[in-house]
């Protein structure tokens, strides 16, 4: 089994609940909007790490980072991008998890065949959002989401 842990939304905070929470993945994800880049070196001390632009990654070394990004895991090809809308129509063959951001809500939802999953905002507070991460538990080509609210 893989554990991939999900965060997105950070927007310069990596809040040490969220460390914790990820501490043990064998991947991680970062859904976009992430603020400096030294925030990444944090989170590849802990696993290796699949990471796509959002809306808020202006800065010179952001416009290297992909707008969408695929990431294997053993049976199961997830797809990673900040907002949907920039998803193509149909998303990449073979995409069987589709994980993204920007709302800043967390949610899962399964819709035409594939399952949807944003782990919320892990940065500063949104309204009355949660502050959350995420995990896929994945083995062979079962799929578990678990979407955790941060105590913070």
């Amino acid at each position: 089994m893989q554990r991939i842990g999900l965060i997105s939304d950070t927007h310069g905070l990596l809040r040490p609940e969220a460390l914790a929470a990820l501490r043990g993945c064998d991947a991680l994800v970062h859904a976009g909007d992430i603020g400096p880049p030294e925030l990444l070196e944090r989170l590849k001390a802990i696993a290796p790490l699949t990471v796509v632009r959002g809306n808020n990654d202006r800065a010179d070394w952001a416009r290297a980072l992909p707008h969408t990004a695929l990431l294997p895991v053993e049976n199961v090809l997830v797809c990673v991008v900040h907002d949907v809308k920039e998803l193509s129509s149909p998303p990449p063959a073979g995409v069987r998890v589709v994980v993204s951001g920007h709302s800043h809500r967390p949610g899962c939802a399964e819709r035409g065949g594939l399952l949807w999953v944003n782990p919320g905002s892990a940065g500063p507070r949104r309204f009355k959002l949660p502050v959350s991460v995420g995990e896929l538990l994945i083995e062979g080509a079962a799929v578990e989401v678990r979407l955790h609210t941060l105590a913070v």
